[in-house]
């Protein structure tokens, strides 16, 4: 039954669309609950198996002299709160800003020939300096980005139960789609993304690739030269979410 709502947590950082809130100080969103609801099944998202990937793009005049980069958190935590319908599920989610990884090489190779040029450790200490700093994330006074389920359907009829209806037995993925708060750097935002799961033997897993505007969360792309370089507005922000059983 669990199934239902595993890719809640997929839907972290990523908007299809998007209602922006006025800004707000950093914390837990009003209206939403602060613990799972009351008998609802827990799992804790599997830190060592459970990745947040976002790749950003060079822009402006002057692109040429910048690179596009491979930014990672292997640190996620939180929990899902899983039930027979989605409407019944939640999901919690923090991503400390200080787990960003800029460009590990491993990483950018996985990702193909678009990032096969060679950067430098100055190069990346000074992206990560700049993602970190007061104009982007503001990681000193906003340490923790937080991210909670608001409402979750099922993207198409038969799927608000587990199986969804007309699938054989033992089917093991759905889509569904998450309406979230997300508070980042201090500003809040209304997300929607939808999210494909799988349940494997009681591990829920949630995987997928999204493209995420910054503006949409209230961050202003960083630049320089007066704009003539600068990281463009859209990312792209690939999950690789599990999540266990508590005991």
């Amino acid at each position: 039954m669990h199934k239902s709502c595993v890719a809640i947590v997929a839907a972290t950082l990523v908007a299809a669309c998007s209602l922006p809130a006025p800004r707000q100080p950093a914390g837990v969103p009003a209206g939403t609950p602060a613990e799972p609801a009351r008998g609802a099944r827990i799992f804790r998202i599997d830190t060592a198996q459970s990745e947040l990937r976002v790749l950003a793009f060079k822009s402006g005049a002057m692109a040429q002299l910048g690179h596009d980069h491979v930014i990672e958190n292997r640190a996620l935590s939180g929990w899902i709160a899983v039930a027979d319908k989605p409407s019944a599920c939640g999901f919690s989610l923090q991503i400390r800003a200080a787990d960003f990884i800029v460009d590990d090489a491993q990483a950018r190779l996985q990702e193909g020939a678009g990032f096969a040029d060679e950067v430098s450790e100055a190069a990346k200490a000074g992206t990560r300096g700049n993602m970190l700093s007061p104009d982007v994330l503001d990681a000193a006074r906003y340490p923790v980005i937080a991210v909670r389920s608001l409402t979750i359907t099922a993207q198409h009829p038969g799927e608000d139960t587990w199986p969804p209806q007309g699938t054989a037995p033992g089917a093991t993925q759905a889509e569904l789609t998450a309406t979230m708060s997300v508070v980042v750097a201090g500003h809040a935002s209304t997300l929607i993304a939808p999210f494909v799961f799988e349940d494997r033997s009681g591990r829920l897993r949630a995987t997928g690739m999204f493209a995420l505007s910054q503006s949409a969360i209230g961050l202003t792309p960083f630049s320089v030269m007066f704009g003539a370089l600068r990281v463009a507005d859209e990312l792209q922000v690939k999950l690789d979410i599990v999540a266990v059983a508590t005991p």
